[in-house]
Parts: C-alpha cells; structure tokens; sequence
C-alpha cells in the first residue's frame, strides 16, 4: 500500500493517474476530496498533515510513502515522519528541490535540507528527489497574457531546463513500484534550457499571437508582481535571492537522470504548452 500526499498539486495529480495506471494500491490524503479531480481506484483520506491524528489513520497498513509537503516550514515532514514511523513504513519517496544540491544552499535550498534531514533521521529507507524548475510555474503569467499585457521578466540572461510536473510524477511512479532506489537522491530536469523571454516566445507561438516581454529593472520589481500584497520577509528574501541567482546562470543546469530512469527523454516544454493552450488563450 502507497501512501500519497500533495495529491492534489501539479504533482500528485500526475502521481495518482500514473499509479492508477500501473495497478497500484494506493491512498491519498487530501484535505478536501472535491479537488481531486480524477481519484482513480485509489482510496480518498481525509486529512490534514497539520493535524498528528490524522496521517496516522492514513498511513495504518502502508508500507510507502511519497512525501510532498507545501510550504517554507519543516512542521509537517515531521508529521509525516513520525506517523510513518508508527505506521511501519518501510520506504519514504521525498520530493525535495535541486535548490538543495548548493555549497552554500539558498535560502529555499536550505529548507528543504532540513526537510531531507528530517527524513533521514528517522532511520527509514529515503529516495530524494530533487527536480529544477516547473514547467507549471509559467501558468503564473497566463492572466497577463490573456489580457494582452506584457510578461515581466525576472531573469533576463538566465536559463533553466524546466521539468514537466507529469515526468516527476512518472519518476515517483517508478521508484514507489519499484525496488532498487532506497538510498538515491536524483536530480531531475527538462531536456532544453530556456530563458524566460524564450520560453514566453514558446506560448506565443502556441497560441498563434506576440507576447511581449519587458524585463524588471530590479528582483524587487519582480517580487511585486507575483506579491503585490507583499510576502513574508523570509520568503521575500529567499525569492528575490532565487532570481539573482537564476540571472547569473547563462548555461543552465541539465540532467539526464529523467531518460536513466524511465528509459525515455523528458517531455519538452513545446508539448506542454500544447497540452496546457487553454490557460493562455483569450476567452
């Protein structure tokens, strides 16, 4: 039995219909059911991770784990932890990010350090994985884009392989259905390096009209535009860190570890962004 969490995210979504796919048995906790749009055969948990009672009801009688928690605290990977281990969980599939791999980490790689530490603490077999960026994120500028307004770029010069959230899925899918993995951390990325005004140019052409692209003068500028209301300083902080850092990248990072594992390439943002059409055309 497999246990699920984050199943409602770009993620775990891919993840139920990947292991529905291959017959798996497996539960998902999830707050609210009604966002899960297509639960499969699997077994629907209500349940809130901030809340100790109730993964210990979800994890009873699972022996795996995929472990995706929201946010920039440790709270509930500890939640988790302990109630695996009461469960007797024997194999725990941690979703972490490739911000982790740094020497100094970022702000946003050290959280999920403490995040990998937990789990590694608790003496329970752990594969990492640790993807780049989402293709999903660019969905944050399809309302400017619908609109007919400007795309703001945060990272000029910079470039990025970003992953689709369905190859991570496919991955997680791999590892909890298979042997062999315990003790693995594996870096996961797209194929194809992007700037942000590349990739911009790729839904452009997508939906068949220009989009323009303007550059932000400063990360604050950035930082605005996704937080008008403003943001928590940590996280403020860690985000405006993130851009410079992605600005003074020009190559970008890549793996393979997508095609070592699942024996095929990476699917490419072009074919993301036909999947995904609808969220950038005007109504």
């Amino acid at each position: 039995m497999i246990v699920v969490t984050g199943g409602t995210g770009n993620i775990g979504r891919e993840l139920i219909g990947e292991l529905d796919a291959r017959g798996a048995e497996f539960r998902v906790l999830v707050r609210d059911p009604a966002r899960v749009a297509d639960p499969g055969r699997s077994e629907l948990i209500v349940g809130d991770l901030d809340e100790p009672a109730t993964p210990a009801a979800a994890f009873d009688g699972a022996d795996k784990l995929f472990l995706l928690v929201p946010g920039i605290g440790s709270e509930h990977t500890v939640s988790a932890v302990s109630a695996a281990r009461a469960a007797g969980i024997r194999h725990i599939v941690q979703l972490s990010s490739f911000n982790a791999m740094g020497d100094p980490a970022p702000a946003m790689g050290r959280w999920h350090r403490d995040r990998e530490r937990i789990v590694a603490e608790s003496g329970i077999p752990v594969t990492v994985l640790r993807p780049g960026g989402f293709m999903t994120n660019a969905l944050a500028w399809a309302p400017t884009i619908r609109s007919g307004g400007a795309v703001l770029d945060p990272t000029g010069p910079g470039r990025y392989a970003p992953i689709d959230p369905a190859d991570i899925a496919a991955v997680a899918a791999e590892l909890l259905t298979n042997d062999g993995h315990q003790g693995m951390t594996y870096t996961l990325t797209g194929a194809q390096t992007y700037t942000v005004a590349e990739q911009v140019a790729t839904i452009a052409r997508t939906i068949g009209r220009a989009i323009e692209v303007h550059e932000a003068a400063t990360p604050q500028e950035a930082l605005h535009s996704r937080y008008p209301n403003g943001a928590p300083p940590a996280l403020a902080a860690a985000i405006i860190e993130g851009f410079e850092l992605m600005r003074a990248d020009t190559v970008g990072f890549r793996t393979d570890t997508v095609r070592q594992l699942l024996g095929r390439d990476p699917r490419t943002f072009e074919h993301w962004c036909t999947r995904n059409i609808d969220a950038f055309r005007t109504a």
